[in-house]
């Protein structure tokens, strides 16, 4: 990924995910919305898609998560757990999509296989590593039933967002792969004008 334009169409996506983490996030936490985490994993499971289908390398959605998690860091008080969350999920969908969604494929099966892998496998990680590796106090207090009832329970759900979201996000973005490599020098501008935006209205109202 040496292509300057594709690293800007990247951070912007991963500014997308992340302003949405700051601002939707902090709304749903402080209403005490059931199950918070699973509908803004819904937005960057869309997110995740629409990047593969334009940009369908290995790689390129670890940077996009880790962009996220970097903008929630700069914007919002450092929940780690949050961080590794977002981290997790950009990782487990870019072996899952590098394993399952090739170049030119078309929405299907492999989409929908992708999002259900990366729920799970990212729900799991996640709890396993921040109850028994990180053994972080709230975490280690629920004990294995938190653990459980994060994967069966959240995992569950994320992954039926996922197979939907991650199918549209990768349709929209195949649809649109061809209209934005035929304008690129305008796509690489006004991503990075919105690029800007997203980080200066993060500073300012986060």
């Amino acid at each position: 990924m040496k292509d300057l334009k594709t690293w800007g169409f990247l951070l912007l996506i991963g500014s997308l995910w992340g302003f949405s983490e700051v601002f939707a996030g902090e709304f749903l936490y402080s209403q005490d919305v059931p199950l918070a985490s699973v509908w803004l994993s819904a937005f960057a499971f869309f997110v995740l898609g629409l990047s593969r289908g334009l940009i369908n390398r290995p790689g390129s959605s670890t940077v996009i998560g880790a962009t996220a998690a970097l903008f929630k860091l700069a914007n919002a008080a450092p929940y780690w757990c949050h961080l590794m969350g977002i981290a997790f999920l950009g990782l487990v969908f870019d072996f899952a999509a590098s394993a399952w969604i090739k170049r030119g494929q078309k929405p299907g099966w492999k989409t929908v296989l992708s999002g259900i892998v990366t729920a799970y496998g990212s729900y799991a990680s996640f709890a396993v590593l921040i109850t028994y590796v990180a053994r972080y106090d709230p975490w280690v207090r629920g004990g294995t039933a938190r653990v459980l009832r994060h994967i069966l329970v959240g995992g569950s759900l994320a992954a039926v967002a996922a197979a939907i979201m991650v199918t549209l996000g990768y349709a929209l973005g195949t649809r649109s792969e061809k209209s934005v490599s035929a304008e690129r020098g305008w796509a690489f501008a006004g991503s990075l004008v919105v690029l800007i935006a997203l980080w200066t209205l993060g500073r300012v109202i986060g």
